[in-house]
């Protein structure tokens, strides 16, 4: 069994204790300097918008095949590798990352727990702006996938499960830094996507803008890329309370 697959099921057994165990090689302090900052521009997110869009025509013909080749053992996966998706295991990973770099005195991995959790809480937004905005019936809801009504209650896009899942996994594989550790992580991300079209929750281009919104923010918690000038965030502290922080270059 490759070391990708045993990273992807150890993560489903013990998620924060493998995940610090992973970040514990990480030097405290950078071995190379970070890679330049990808800057995003207006026209990368046409050019998302209108492959999403071209996408959509795979909506039902994913939809009906799924449906045809779902069965006990599919079910029996797909309830196992949707909990990646869900708070039980990335706020275990994030909550364990954290205080393993704390107790333990090691500032990268409580950085690479800081940008994990920043990661996240903007995938959560942005995950919730869009159900709302959109309003899209689930497959299970309505076989009309262009059945959007904004602010009426319908919450099928983008998934959230799915943007959870690759916000973990890009954060946790931009860290790690291991080529089977990136197979692993994505592919399990990529599993818990699928699991919720097995689940018949969600349309194929749900899930594929969930990937989207959970790739690019945690690319842009780390700093990795950047839009419209920002930083990326930090968390300040005062005696009034925390929050966080942008910084912003013009």
């Amino acid at each position: 069994m490759s070391r990708a697959m045993l990273l992807a099921l150890a993560l489903l057994g013990s998620p924060a204790r493998v995940a610090a165990q992973q970040l514990d090689s990480l030097p405290d302090t950078p071995a190379v300097p970070a890679p330049p900052a990808g800057v995003l521009r207006w026209w990368h997110g046409v050019a998302a918008a209108g492959a999403l869009s071209t996408l959509m025509i795979l909506d039902h013909p994913v939809q009906r095949y799924a449906r045809h080749n779902s069965g006990t053992g599919a079910d029996n996966v797909a309830s196992l590798v949707r909990h990646v998706g869900q708070p039980e295991v990335y706020a275990t990973v994030t909550l364990g990352v954290l205080a393993t770099g704390l107790i333990s005195g090691r500032p990268a991995i409580a950085r690479s727990g800081g940008r994990l959790a920043l990661s996240l809480a903007l995938a959560g937004a942005t995950t919730e702006a869009g159900k709302v905005a959109f309003g899209r019936p689930r497959p299970e809801q309505s076989l009309d996938a262009d059945g959007y009504s904004p602010f009426s209650g319908q919450v099928s896009m983008p998934s959230g499960h799915t943007a959870a899942a690759f916000a973990l996994a890009t954060s946790l594989a931009d860290d790690i830094h291991r080529p089977w550790a990136t197979v692993g992580l994505y592919g399990l991300a990529t599993a818990v996507g699928w699991s919720r079209i097995n689940d018949n929750r969600h349309w194929f281009t749900d899930v594929a803008a969930g990937a989207l919104v959970g790739t690019t923010s945690a690319k842009l918690a780390s700093g990795r890329w950047r839009i419209f000038g920002l930083h990326p965030p930090s968390i300040i502290a005062g005696p009034g309370g925390g929050g966080l922080g942008w910084q912003a270059t013009f």
